[in-house]
């Protein structure tokens, strides 16, 4: 809900119902898959590293209420299934920002099926399980840098590349008091899947709830005073757009750097990113709502910027296996996740029209 009002807020007044909706219904179409298979293919029996069996929790079989030591000894297991459906749930949904205004709403549902089960599956066990290709490694994701923001950034620019511009681009947003709302319930949702990622209420979360917190602080006023500085207006969009890149870029982090770090990825990827959009605005691809800039740039920086400061490992501390790692990651991953993106998309086209008729498109995707 706080992703739907973000997005809702930000398109033109004629789809931001169905804007919202496509956010809102990845809580109804991600929970039925992930109960069926989609947790098993992320956390089931690993085969080589790179999937998980669909069989070992097919139906949330043998997911119950005694802790499993092998993923988090510290809570039901139940809940770590339903904690990672979260994730599962927000990443399709983070992708419709870049076709919002000319998707068709069942196109994308088919699509979001598809993605959960071949994308975002394999790259949740690849990082995440214990015995997972990119976490055997070295990787640290500590709450979806890569699995998450990298994996819907780079699945974004697939869409906005092959649904292609918009007949009438607009920038006149809905309603701004959405943006600000969905901003405000999406840094309050963070601290739940940041510190959350800690698996209990310790130190580990401690430092992850205040790392997001102060990232995404530091980029919201880093953005807002980087406009001016550059001629331009200090605007509620900039700031809302700057805290939630804050907030992309400090989650592979947040339970591996201190508080002071935490302000230099913040400030770090808030520039970054206001670069990008502005080379995307004029690039030619219509990313409706920014997501490649956003999430996809603010999910390197953070990943690269983790393997440059993580505590212990980091290169700062003459490390260079986490570091080498992490930039292996990101191009497996950014790979991976928009050519597998792009084939589903065209797969998903072949098998129901992806793109709006010019004349719904002009009537707006609320009817």
């Amino acid at each position: 809900p706080g992703l739907a009002f973000f997005y809702g807020g930000m398109v033109h007044k004629k789809s931001m119902i169905s804007t919202m909706l496509q956010s809102f219904v990845a809580l109804g179409v991600v929970s039925i898959v992930w109960v069926l298979v989609g947790f098993s293919l992320a956390f089931g029996e690993s085969w080589h590293g790179i999937i998980g069996n669909p069989m070992t929790f097919f139906n949330f079989r043998n997911v119950g209420l005694a802790p499993n030591p092998d993923f988090a000894g510290t809570v039901p297991f139940l809940v770590f299934a339903l904690f990672q459906l979260k994730f599962a749930i927000i990443t399709p949904a983070l992708i419709t920002g870049s076709f919002a205004e000319r998707v068709r709403f069942r196109s994308y549902i088919l699509f979001m099926v598809l993605f959960t089960l071949f994308i975002y599956t394999p790259l949740a066990h690849m990082t995440w399980h214990p015995d997972g290709l990119l976490r055997n490694l070295g990787v640290l994701d500590f709450a979806g840098g890569t699995v998450v923001h990298m994996s819907a950034g780079f699945a974004a620019l697939a869409g906005a590349v092959f649904l292609g511009k918009r007949k009438k681009i607009t920038h006149d947003p809905a309603n701004v008091p959405y943006i600000i709302l969905g901003t405000g319930l999406l840094w309050f949702g963070w601290f739940g899947f940041n510190a959350g990622s800690a698996l209990g209420a310790n130190g580990d979360a401690v430092i992850a709830f205040a790392n997001t917190n102060i990232a995404s602080a530091t980029a919201m006023i880093t953005w807002i005073f980087y406009e001016r500085m550059l001629g331009r207006k200090m605007s509620a969009i900039g700031a809302c757009i700057g805290a939630v890149v804050g907030l992309v870029a400090i989650t592979p982090a947040a339970g591996f750097v201190n508080i002071g770090q935490s302000v230099l990825i913040g400030f770090v990827a808030s520039i970054v990113s206001n670069w990008m959009i502005h080379l995307k605005n004029k690039s030619g691809i219509d990313d409706t709502l920014d997501v490649f800039p956003s999430h996809g740039i603010g999910g390197i920086v953070g990943m690269v910027l983790t393997g440059i400061l993580a505590n212990n490992v980091g290169l700062i501390y003459g490390e260079t296996s986490t570091f080498f790692y992490h930039l292996i990651a990101l191009a497996i991953t950014s790979v991976f996740t928009f050519g597998g993106s792009l084939l589903l998309f065209k797969i998903v086209d072949v098998l129901l029209k992806m793109r709006v008729r010019e004349d719904q498109e002009e009537r707006g995707l609320d009817l």
